[in-house]
């Protein structure tokens, strides 16, 4: 076999190792479908593509299409994703309670702004920086919660996690008084809205994924977190604080949802308890799976949960785009999780190795 072919060979392989290459793979068809999609109907089979200036009556001149869309739809899954992946890798469980911490922290922003009791304002009770640090504090608690019941109760994630799951939205109902809370306030609606032509939500998650990035590559963190997810104990032989790293991996987690809450009742200036964030949760989950990560803990890769995050929505775009309603989207989903579970299991990993190594001999 010539050195050319090996080199091939050996580039290919290291392309499938890769955490990426799951996502972008399924990022590939998803567009292949819109592609043949937009064929078959007689539009431009490159639509998907095309992004375009477009001037509104209420946000001047903004940047238009469905990769736009994308971004910007699917900016509250990713922000959800990056806590997620902590919470996966440090834990090997999954925090199924960040929809409803999303719609919880939402509700206890608004309620601040508009003042209890009150359905709809147009002026602010407080500063706009008072509720929207209360609504990332209220994330926070919720965090502090989860972290306490996972790191130092040693209750399972899912769990420990199915209390604010079941609670939360109930509890920002009442902070809410049974109210849906309106902010007619233009301050309070351009964290769902738009900074000049880009959607402000865009904004948000590409400042949140740098100062994450910045300070798991600045500090030990990183580290730290997948080490205790690949061995707890041997970490904590090792000098490494197991249940304070878990703990700060949910508050953390806690905080995004807080992040991705005020997104998302900024979209609609108001505090809808029973809708926002509603399954969010499990875009948030299959973002880390399809992103290449392992539910079992250990290993992460940030840039994998973003790219599931976003194949995620654009899967739900193109569903939405060829007639599914979005009370069947769900089952498409889950067909997709399982294929993603099944893949990353045991027996099929091991499978794989067993034929690629017999591969590799038959060449020799």
């Amino acid at each position: 076999m010539s050195n050319e072919k090996k080199s091939k060979e050996s580039f290919f392989a290291k392309v499938r190792r890769s955490p990426l290459f799951l996502p972008i793979v399924a990022l590939i068809l998803v567009m292949a479908v819109n592609i043949i999609h937009d064929a078959a109907v007689g539009s431009n089979p490159l639509g998907f593509f095309v992004i375009r200036l477009q001037n509104t009556t209420s946000n001047g001149t903004i940047l238009y299409g469905r990769i736009i869309d994308i971004l910007n739809r699917g900016s509250e899954a990713a922000i959800l994703a990056l806590g997620m992946t902590l919470v996966v890798s440090s834990s090997a469980g999954t925090d199924i309670s960040v929809g409803s911490v999303m719609s919880l922290s939402a509700s206890f922003c608004c309620m601040l702004l508009a003042g209890y009791g009150v359905s709809s304002t147009t002026e602010l009770a407080v500063p706009l920086f008072v509720g929207i640090l209360g609504g990332l504090l209220m994330g926070c608690v919720c965090g502090c919660f989860n972290g306490f019941l996972v790191a130092h109760l040693h209750i399972q994630p899912m769990v420990a996690t199915l209390i604010l799951y079941s609670a939360a939205r109930a509890i920002g109902l009442l902070l809410c008084n049974d109210l849906i809370v309106y902010i007619r306030n233009g301050s309070y609606g351009i964290f769902g809205s738009f900074l000049g032509p880009i959607p402000t939500p865009v904004i948000i998650t590409a400042v949140c994924v740098c100062i994450l990035a910045i300070v798991l590559k600045k500090t030990a963190l990183g580290l730290y977190i997948q080490s205790v997810g690949i061995n707890s104990k041997a970490s904590r032989i090792a000098g490494l604080n197991s249940r304070r790293i878990i703990f700060l991996t949910y508050v953390i987690c806690g905080l995004f949802a807080g992040i991705a809450g005020i997104v998302n009742s900024s979209r609609i200036t108001s505090a809808d308890s029973n809708n926002i964030g509603l399954y969010l949760e499990m875009d948030a989950i299959l973002a880390v799976a399809l992103g290449g990560n392992s539910l079992g803990g250990g290993k992460f890769s940030l840039a994998g949960s973003i790219v599931g995050a976003y194949t995620i929505q654009a899967i739900t775009t193109t569903l939405y785009a060829l007639g599914v309603s979005t009370d069947q989207a769900p089952v498409f989903k889950a067909i997709i999780v399982i294929i993603i579970v099944a893949i990353q299991s045991p027996p099929i990993k091991a499978y794989l190795r067993k034929r690629n190594a017999a591969k590799e001999v038959a060449r020799v």
